[in-house]
């Protein structure tokens, strides 16, 4: 009954794609007989945006920027990070499913998994004023109700901080208005080739309760259906001889995702020269299966023996304060965040792999082999709070700036439990029946800065700007791991020198701190040649903080630099209808973190020497006539290693030996090559508003590790092409579209890893794809 089902749900979307793709068709060829006369003088809308802290019109930010506003991100159907991230070409990730995924620019990867003690990411994200980035990796934020998406590359040396290394992601929401009643809602219902249905709905009221305050309220439910099959299979363990199966636990599609979320946003003008804005955002992501498959396997397909998923439940408080002294604009910026993570995940690929290092000392309370598969139990919790004040002079001043305040404590508290069933409670971590490693620990990464960034009108056409952020980092790692006493003699439980410092450990074994200070910079110089062509030059500076290897034989690593030289331009022609922006730059980046599964699968995290990244980016929008708009972007950039990197490059700085990339490799993650092209068409048929759009997206092929032995055993990523369609009507306030993403079902690859050390799991690789072909259908209403 599930193959049949299988087979006539398949059959559903070829004929759903074949009746959409021919009533496009058959639209375009109408399009032109149906079309009013085309008003004269269309022109591109302005986008104003906040990426320097002042709302600014986007030609004039000599910043490499690109913006995704409110319409657009409803046209191109965005609801998560998966749906814009295709359409910002600097933006190169890796991902594990929802919520787990490292996010990249301009190809300043080096392959990092994210692991607790691992390096800080190099990507900031942002929810209007507050970092959202936690240690890990940042929230999966619905998308709904959003005013725009900015994307800034490169790393910007004054206004952003620590994790804002490369870059910088601003998700800004719509505040609430004052203006009048506004509401609206959208449902939707798809179905995803090789998988199931899916569903959503999501909608806003925004109510002005005077004339000086108003609330706005958001909510959101989403069924993604999975497309990942876990089939029967078998497995025997050759020290025991054991054999296991996953039949009850075998099921099509498992990888489904249930996602539900609400925002409340209140502004209060106290009076004409100070509001208040406080905001609550809160979202429950509970995701089950695997979203990597094996091919070995087949396509789309497991073999796990366990359960697996995850649940991510957050909640973000945040208070904006804006107002005057004098002719000096005042912001406060607070928030808090608190993000709760269970996951569970089979780890059954390591017990197998290392069985016959293992194997011999798997065993029961009365020493008789067992089933040696591990299952991990994690439980994250992390807390972070930021503090920014900032003080600005008038935009419209000769001399201008700004300056400012920041503050920013983080907290992980990590429990995981690597556990097997009957396993000997002697053996065990003390505590912990059954668990035979545990991590129990608690990070906390305190930043701490003071910015300023001034500009000066030279000329009336030529500006300069400068500025400086100093700031100190105070980073520690505390708690467990390891073994119980009973299973080794020498760590774990064997190497503990106090009493639990972390709730449920049985002792410690790690206490590290490590702390340093310093400063970015940022020169720029922007020269505008007319009054619609700008062009500028800006060298400037990132960092990404250091931290602690829990291998007690290893030192901390060091902070990570990255310099950066662009030239851009931001340009409008033929009467405003062309809007062509770009940059090309060079960056260095210097003693970067990498972060590798060393021995025994423990995360270690080294300095490597030295890399550099070329490239240029750019972006297009043309509003070709009334009906018809066209915009595209893409980049090329070309990271490599400028010296060879070793592991022990403490110990061997010369690099002498053992090396495991030589210089002229490429950096992982990243294409050389992302693009995209998007053609909207609109016309009136009648009383409705009817529309056709289209999107292109390319991606290159990237390697999966920097290591040149791992990157051969893992393979890699390759180039891939995918197209969505969409078709629909407006008519009044009522909203129809019928839509295809990856019409050509294109199994494009995100990520490729292993259980554990490559060279040990690597024959067992993973490939985590992009969603299948997806069709759906969305119905939506304004009022």
């Amino acid at each position: 009954m599930t193959i049949k089902r299988d087979r006539e749900l398949r059959g559903a979307s070829r004929w759903t794609v074949g009746l959409l793709a021919t009533t496009m068709f058959t639209a375009v060829g109408a399009a032109p007989a149906l079309a009013q006369p085309a008003a004269a003088g269309p022109q591109l809308e302005e986008v104003v945006v906040t990426a320097q802290k002042r709302e600014e019109n986007l030609q004039s930010v000599p910043v490499s920027i690109q913006a995704l506003g409110a319409q657009k991100l409803q046209e191109l159907q965005v609801s998560d990070f998966a749906d814009y991230v295709k359409f910002l070409p600097s933006v190169s990730f890796k991902t594990a499913g929802p919520g787990f995924t490292n996010i990249y620019m301009r190809g300043v990867a080096s392959g990092e998994n994210a692991n607790h003690s691992g390096p800080r990411p190099s990507v900031g994200v942002y929810l209007d004023e507050q970092p959202i980035t936690t240690i890990t990796g940042p929230l999966e934020v619905h998308v709904y109700d959003i005013a725009r998406v900015e994307s800034l590359a490169g790393p910007q040396g004054t206004l952003y901080g620590a994790s804002s290394q490369a870059g910088t992601i601003r998700i800004i929401t719509n505040k609430p208005s004052t203006a009048g009643f506004d509401a609206a809602y959208d449902v939707e219902v798809n179905h995803v080739d090789h998988g199931d249905w899916g569903y959503g709905a999501e909608g806003f009221v925004n109510q002005p309760l005077s004339e000086r305050a108003a609330v706005r309220l958001v909510g959101w439910y989403q069924h993604d259906a999975g497309y990942i099959d876990n089939v029967r299979g078998t497995r025997t363990y050759p020290t025991s001889g054991i054999t296991i199966n996953n039949f009850n636990s075998a099921k099509n599609n498992y990888n489904d995702v249930n996602t539900v979320g609400a925002r409340a946003a209140l502004k209060i003008d106290l009076d004409d020269n100070w509001t208040v804005t406080p905001m609550v955002m809160a979202q429950s992501q509970d995701t089950n299966g695997l979203f990597a498959y094996d091919p070995r396997v087949g396509d789309l397909k497991v073999a796990h023996f366990y359960p697996e998923g995850s649940k991510d439940k957050w909640v973000d408080a945040a208070l904006t304060i804006e107002g005057k002294l004098g002719n000096l604009d005042l912001t406060y910026a607070g928030a808090y965040l608190k993000r709760n993570v269970d996951t569970q995940q089979d780890y059954s690929d390591y017990s197998y792999f290392y069985d016959t290092a293992y194997g011999g000392y798997i065993t029961d309370a009365a020493g008789h082999l067992i089933n040696p598969s591990q299952t991990i139990r994690g439980k994250d919790r992390y807390t972070k709070q930021s503090h920014e004040f900032r003080v600005a002079s008038p935009a419209d001043q000769r001399l201008r700036f700004v300056t400012g305040l920041f503050y920013e404590r983080q907290t992980h508290n990590i429990e995981q439990n690597y556990m097997i069933a009957g396993f000997d409670p002697a053996l065990s971590v003390s505590g912990h029946p059954g668990t035979i490693w545990l991590t129990k620990q608690l990070r906390t990464d305190i930043d701490y800065a003071a910015f300023g960034e001034a500009t000066f009108d030279v000329t009336p056409k030529l500006a300069v700007t400068s500025g400086i952020r100093f700031f100190k980092a105070d980073n520690s790692l505390k708690g467990f791991f390891g073994f119980g006493s009973g299973f080794s003699s020498s760590t774990g439980e064997a190497a503990c020198f106090g009493p639990p410092v972390v709730s449920g450990g049985p002792c410690t074994n790690l206490d590290k701190n490590t702390k340093e200070n310093g400063h970015t910079y940022k020169l720029n110089a922007t020269y505008q040649l007319t009054d619609n062509k700008m062009v500028y030059a800006t060298v400037s500076t990132g960092f990404r903080p250091g931290g602690i290897n829990r291998r007690g034989s290893l030192p901390p690593y060091k902070s990570d630099f990255l310099t950066n030289y662009e030239l851009g331009w931001k340009t409008t022609w033929a009467d405003g209808t062309v809007r062509w922006n770009g940059a090309v730059y060079y960056d260095s980046w210097k003693d970067f973190q990498f972060s590798f599964l060393g021995a025994n699968g423990l995360t270690e995290i080294r300095n490597a020497a030295q890399a550099e990244m070329k490239g240029v980016e750019t972006d297009i929008n043309w509003r070709a006539s009334q009906g018809l708009t066209i915009f595209g972007s893409a980049s090329y950039t070309d990271a490599k290693l400028t010296k060879p990197y070793c592991p022990d490059l403490i110990t061997n700085p010369s690099c002498t030996g053992s090396v495991a990339a030589p210089a002229g490799t490429r950096l992982p993650i990243t294409p050389k090559f992302k693009g995209n092209v998007t053609a909207r068409y609109e016309w009136d048929v009648g009383e409705y508003r009817a529309h056709l759009q289209t999107s292109i997206v390319y991606q290159g092929s990237s390697t999966a590790d920097l290591r040149t032995v791992e990157s051969g055993i893992i393979g890699t990523l390759p180039a891939y092409t995918t197209a969505d369609f969409t078709a629909g009507a407006r008519h009044g306030k009522l909203t129809f579209e019928a839509f295809i993403k990856n019409a050509f079902d294109k199994r494009g690859e995100v990520t490729r890893y292993a259980e554990c050390a490559t060279q040990v799991c690597g024959p067992q690789t993973y490939i985590v794809p992009i969603r299948p072909m997806l069709v759906g259908l969305r119905f939506g209403q304004d009022f």
